[in-house]
């Protein structure tokens, strides 16, 4: 029997293997431009893809050195592609919209991914754009001008530019936007203190802007997700009522890095694939759908119910927090 706990609240919940990497080149409007692609040593076509855009200044060696691309993709199960931008002046830059230029990126990223859609067999139902920081800009101008045949858009520390705001998206898209309250690089607010300036929509502006063009209503759901490692963070996820799914992970305390779940609750890889899957990967914390914790009613103003699943295991201590991380009832599961 699964245990069901209920306790009165005094606030509403808000709540492998590693390929060796040669950089590939791909003409585009009589430019060489250069990428690398990771591919699963074991897979059935069509094959899934996901496009990672790299930030400002970076470079794809750098970057496939990082994340570890290779690993990436024999855990994911895709193909994973890491396109290269050029250099505008201050360093290897996307065309997102950020400062005047004639360098189309937007048409280099589809003309790459239907190059490799023949050469690879890829899913043309399953291709996945993201990046971090300035590729997280170029997500949501990818998701804007591209929607229509892009699966799904995960922009980590990336915002929708001022230029851009001004466009309407070409369709509705799947999109979970990242971002830290913290970030003084890319600012939650759309201000940069790094930079002094500002750099496009805050976090809020940007959630407005995809609830308009996904036809959202009401309030977003928001959940609160279990804090319990001492990392000074608190997640909170906010799904959105929309014929297409919109979602915010909201980083309280985060600042300008990417989190994992080797030091942090909440791991933005596990959080990219599972978003983009709509499963959990085998290593990673459980989608929600599997039934390893329901909490209802969410927002509530009274009495809110814990249902866990396995009746043999040990009593719960079970703890409630706001939005500001500010412990409000504990109570233990029976």
């Amino acid at each position: 029997m699964k245990k069901v706990l209920t306790i009165s609240i005094l606030l509403m919940i808000c709540g492998m293997m590693t390929l060796t990497a040669q950089i590939q080149h791909f003409t585009w409007q009589g430019t060489e431009r250069e990428y690398l692609i990771r591919v699963p040593s074991q897979h059935t076509s069509p094959l899934p893809v996901l496009f990672f855009l790299h930030g400002l200044g970076d470079n794809i060696t750098n970057y496939d050195q990082t994340f570890n691309f290779g690993q990436i993709a024999e855990e994911f199960g895709w193909a994973i592609v890491a396109p290269q931008a050029l250099n505008q002046g201050i360093g290897a830059m996307w065309n997102a919209g950020l400062m005047p230029s004639s360098i189309d990126d937007a048409g280099f990223l589809m003309a790459l991914l239907d190059s490799l859609t023949i050469q690879y067999q890829l899913d043309p139902d399953s291709v996945f754009f993201s990046g971090f920081s300035m590729g997280g800009f170029m997500t949501h101008r990818m998701a804007i001008m591209h929607g229509d045949r892009i699966t799904a858009c995960v922009p980590f520390s990336g915002l929708i530019t001022t230029a851009d705001a001004a466009q309407t998206p070409v369709a509705p898209v799947r999109m979970l936007h990242v971002h830290g309250t913290n970030d003084n690089v890319v600012g939650y607010n759309g201000y940069s203190t790094a930079f002094g300036m500002n750099l496009g929509l805050g976090v809020d502006a940007i959630m407005d802007y995809w609830q308009n063009a996904n036809s959202c209503t009401g309030e977003p759901a928001i959940d609160t997700l279990p804090d319990l490692k001492n990392d000074g963070l608190r997640f909170i996820r906010y799904t959105y009522n929309c014929g297409t799914d919109l979602q915010l992970l909201k980083v309280v305390g985060g600042t300008h890095n990417w989190y994992d779940v080797a030091h942090n609750d909440v791991g933005y890889k596990e959080i990219l694939y599972e978003f983009c899957s709509g499963h959990s990967l085998p290593s990673g914390v459980p989608a929600r759908e599997t039934g390893y914790l329901q909490v209802w009613p969410n927002p509530t103003n009274g009495v809110l119910n814990i249902q866990m699943p396995n009746s043999d295991s040990p009593a719960k201590d079970i703890q409630v927090f706001d939005v500001y991380g500010k412990l409000v009832d504990r109570g233990r599961g029976e």
